[in-house]
């Protein structure tokens, strides 16, 4: 398989298709290279690559894969046809040579039916021998490789090109084919030839009809939708088979060219070629915020068309008036060229205004409802800590009942959990007790009128025997009850009181995936409710385990809290 010029050449690409690794480029003709390629398992194979830059070449791509389709080439493996990739792939064909053949003194009388077959079937697409690399295999002919052909060719054309070879394979002598016949084998055809003579004028009719079909003009479509020319051609009595071109001149589905052309006196059963014009998809532009004259040319550079123009209010989309709104389709899709594009065009803002009441203190959910009733739109939410209840509004923008246009944006400040670090680290974790104040003493009679705390005065040589001494920052245990001992009353003492004081041992292990937030924890009893743990981070506290001894009276539980929402709850042991 050669070319017209089998200069290497440095391949200006290294795959072709991303299938096919090419060693060198072995030729190059108008706008067609030819490469040699690495396939799979490392099979050497020759890569026509179609350079289609326009319309006429995109169109010839067409004409030769018809071509190959009806001569089925030997050495052809694949043909791909799509946007940005147009090539042909073919293998080597063994065989001796065409041009060797037609120099032999003596010629097979198979051998030249077969090429003036091959011929015929190559000027039928518009080729001629000189187009192919054609090998013979025994007595068939095989193509190697096929070139594309010029433009334009008549028959007459292709006649003189093929003239050359065909008469030099006609040329010097040809050996008929053998027809063997056995000895005594004409006297079989002795009784048929009565059946024949009675039946003789019926057959001559058939052979006439068989030898020459009937034949009409194939009728001109071009033009025509493909759909409408493939029911002419069919109705004749031909066989249609589409190729696919592009042409932005002419309608989507149109067809392009007819293979063979109008007027044309073909058998009955023979096959039309349409090329029909099926241009790629184009992605769709963005005219939103244009103008409608804007969009108009954006679309027509493009290859499409503005199509039904719409108005609507532009007061929610805050789109000025003639500015477009939206696009049907949308930006980025696909779409085949020349279709419409539906755009909405803003009638302009209507300048409503709008107040909007006093929201401190609310919560962030009954605040944003009431924006969203006034026509306002919450934009920005900011955090603040605070000593009071979280999720309030603490303050807004804009301030209460002045006067906005419906849309305009809202700025809330949120009240979140205050939580200061400590100067230095806190330590490690068990958490120390809880602290619990000590009973006032009751002083005796005969020690006057004083209702002090009951700490021990410094100045005092001897401390009081009845009053606890408070003077250490230690938290101090609750004294028991005095027994009474009074009659009846000594058995009511023996009963436990269940309200008395008792210690119990708080245990709570954090979560190493602790969420984050600030964590305290308090313990509810018969005194009300009192902080065990104040609020500490969680990162200081996921994974450790909270435990320390703590005094309660009545029935007691514990409970974590992240923030001022209840996390966990611990009941005492």
């Amino acid at each position: 398989m050669t070319g017209p010029d089998t200069t290497t050449l440095t391949p200006p690409m290294r795959t072709i298709d991303g299938k096919y690794e090419v060693v060198r480029e072995l030729s190059r003709s108008g706008n067609v290279t030819l490469y040699e390629v690495n396939a799979a398992a490392g099979a050497l194979r020759r890569v026509a690559w179609f350079t289609v830059g326009s319309q006429a070449d995109r169109q010839g791509f067409h004409t030769y894969r018809t071509a190959l389709r009806a001569i089925s080439p030997a050495g052809l493996t694949d043909v791909v046809a799509r946007p940005g990739a147009y090539y042909a792939v073919w293998q080597p064909v063994t065989g001796t040579p065409l041009t060797d053949v037609v120099t032999q003194p003596q010629k097979q009388e198979e051998t030249v039916e077969a090429v003036q077959a091959l011929a015929a079937a190559l000027a039928n697409h518009g080729f001629a021998l000189a187009d192919a690399d054609v090998v013979l295999d025994g007595q068939a002919p095989r193509v190697a490789y096929l070139r594309p052909a010029p433009q334009g060719r008549s028959p007459e054309d292709i006649a003189a090109l093929n003239a050359p070879t065909l008469a030099a394979l006609a040329g010097g002598r040809v050996r008929r084919k053998k027809r063997e016949r056995a000895p005594g084998a004409w006297l079989s055809f002795v009784p048929g030839l009565l059946f024949l003579g009675g039946a003789g004028w019926l057959g001559a009719q058939a052979a006439q009809i068989y030898l020459n079909p009937p034949v009409k003009a194939v009728a001109a479509v071009t033009g025509k939708d493909a759909r409408t020319a493939a029911q002419t051609l069919t109705q004749s009595g031909f066989r249609v088979e589409y190729a696919y071109g592009d042409n932005a001149n002419a309608a989507v589905g149109a067809v392009l060219r007819q293979e063979p052309a109008g007027g044309t006196t073909l058998p009955i059963g023979r096959q039309i070629v349409l090329t029909v014009n099926k241009p790629p998809l184009m992605s769709v532009p963005r005219v939103e915020d244009q103008t409608v004259d804007q969009a108009r040319s954006l679309l027509r550079d493009g290859g499409l068309r503005l199509g039904k123009v719409v108005r609507v209010d532009g007061t929610l989309s805050a789109t000025p008036e003639g500015r477009i709104v939206a696009q049907v389709p949308a930006q980025g899709s696909s779409t085949e060229r020349g279709q419409p594009v539906q755009v909405m065009v803003s009638t302009g803002v209507q300048g409503k205004e709008t107040w909007i009441a006093d929201l401190s203190g609310m919560t962030f959910e009954q605040a944003r409802d009431h924006t969203r009733a006034a026509g306002l739109v919450i934009n920005s939410v900011s955090r603040e800590p605070s000593d009071g209840p979280q999720n309030l509004v603490l303050r807004q923008d804009p301030s209460p009942f002045v006067r906005v246009t419906v849309g305009s944006p809202v700025r809330l400040v949120i009240s979140s959990a205050r939580y200061t670090p400590p100067n230095t680290p806190a330590g490690s974790l068990p958490l120390p007790p809880a602290y619990v104040p000590p009973l006032p003493s009751v002083p005796d009679e005969g020690q006057g009128t004083d209702t002090d705390s009951g700490a021990a005065t410094p100045d005092t040589a001897t401390p009081s025997t009845s009053t606890p001494d408070t003077s250490s920052t230690t938290p101090q245990e609750i004294p028991p009850l005095p027994q009474t001992g009074l009659g009846d009353n000594s058995a009511q003492s023996q009963t436990p009181d269940p309200l008395a004081a008792r210690q119990v041992d708080f245990q709570y292990d954090f979560p190493a995936d602790l969420p984050e937030g600030s964590y305290s924890v308090v313990v509810q009893d018969a005194d009300g409710e009192r902080q065990v743990l104040p609020a500490t981070e969680a990162a200081r506290l996921a994974g450790q385990r909270a435990q320390t001894p703590v005094e309660v009276r009545g029935n007691a539980v514990f409970i974590v809290r992240q923030g001022t929402a209840e996390y966990a709850r611990v009941a005492a042991q």
